[in-house]
């Protein structure tokens, strides 16, 4: 039996702080090709990615990620973050809980399953190293390869922490779309006594900023929370009091449900620059980046068989949810069905980011009943 607890431990001593490969899918590639895993390395970029398959026909997949986010102010850890060390029944370390010991948990559980119970199908492990970071070369690049090479999931369950406080307590069936507008305004440049003689851009981003903030997106949806729009900073850098600066910019981010697009938001974000600049003579330029679209599954097979595993294994049925940011399911989405459920994910990214160690185990025992309701 693979030890799910061990080789979360073994993974978070790999140093994989996004985008380094840090060992880790080295590590997952030895222990799966010794189970019989047919793996392939889809590196891309400064990307390290893994594609795993055991068997053929009617596949099962798993998606996950082994990179980390930075550590932060080392200082403040009272624990080696790449140590795995383990303190009254928690184990501590960088990825403890976002992700390794869910990658570590549905790892051992396909190998272990494909050992004791050959399944009259397949298996699929697709592990990527840049989840947390820019998101382009990791599961879109194995997503890519895959289609090159005939390669595809029926089915797939990414195995990110989605318990807020308890284990089985929350699986996500959607996630929001996600996107940031950049705005800047220029004015005119002048004396702070002579207002006058300039054209000062910051009572229009004033302006701007209020009017979407206080912006009514929606009410919600039959799956999804109403969208939401935050202002994340405005920033002018004029260090002088007696000058009306020409420029400022600021950044807001929106989390929108499926009553948008991330097209349809960028358009009345355009008409509001439209009416700024009209009513004080400034120039607007808008940028947008959106980072995914927002997505359901909705309510079926998929989700039923994950939640009846959640259900016998923890005593409790998961809420189906869409809260939350982004994840990689926002790509999987486009190639299979895909549902996400995984641990509690109270310390994920902070200092001292802990997992229980039962739940691991708890885990792996989930996702291997998973397995077997669905290949039976």
């Amino acid at each position: 039996m693979v030890d799910p607890a061990q080789l979360t431990a073994d993974l978070i001593r790999c140093a994989s702080v996004t985008p380094v490969e840090g060992g880790a899918l080295v590590l997952l590639e030895e222990r799966l090709s010794s189970h019989g895993f047919t793996c392939t390395r889809v590196d891309r970029g400064e990307v390290s990615n893994l594609f795993a398959r055991w068997g053929t026909g009617k596949t099962f997949g798993f998606n996950g990620h082994t990179d980390v986010v930075p550590v932060g102010d080392l200082a403040a850890w009272t624990v080696d973050p790449f140590g795995a060390e383990i303190r009254d029944g928690f184990m501590y370390g960088r990825g403890a809980t976002d992700m390794k010991s869910g990658v570590a948990a549905f790892a051992a559980a396909a190998m272990d399953f494909v050992s004791e119970t050959p399944p009259g199908g397949s298996i699929v492990l697709a592990i990527t190293g840049d989840e947390e970071g820019p998101a382009k070369n990791g599961t879109v690049a194995l997503l890519d390869w895959m289609q090159a090479h005939g390669e595809t999931m029926d089915v797939c369950l990414v195995g990110e922490p989605t318990c807020p406080d308890d284990m089985g307590q929350m699986m996500k069936i959607g996630r929001r779309g996600s996107m940031n507008a950049f705005f800047t305004i220029t004015g005119q440049q002048g004396h702070s006594a002579y207002p006058h003689r300039a054209n000062n851009p910051l009572p229009a981003m004033a302006r701007l900023v209020d009017q979407l903030s206080c912006a009514e997106l929606d009410q919600g949806t039959e799956h999804f929370d109403a969208s939401s729009l935050a202002v994340v900073t405005i920033d002018t850098g004029n260090p002088a009091t007696n000058v009306i600066p020409a420029q400022t910019r600021a950044t807001v981010n929106l989390r929108f449900n499926d009553a948008h697009s991330g097209a349809s938001l960028t358009t009345w974000l355009q008409g509001q620059a439209d009416e700024i600049s009209a009513e004080f003579g400034v120039g607007v330029v808008l940028d947008v980046s959106i980072s995914g679209e927002s997505f359901i599954t909705p309510p079926g097979a998929l989700s039923e068989l994950v939640a009846r595993a959640v259900q016998v294994e923890t005593n409790r049925t998961p809420e189906m949810s869409t809260s939350g940011g982004t994840s990689d399911a926002r790509f999987v989405q486009h190639h299979c069905p895909v549902v996400e459920f995984g641990l509690v994910g109270k310390t994920m990214h902070q200092v001292d980011e802990r997992v229980e160690i039962a739940q691991i185990h708890q885990l792996k025992s989930i996702y291997t009943r998973i397995l077997s309701d669905y290949f039976t």
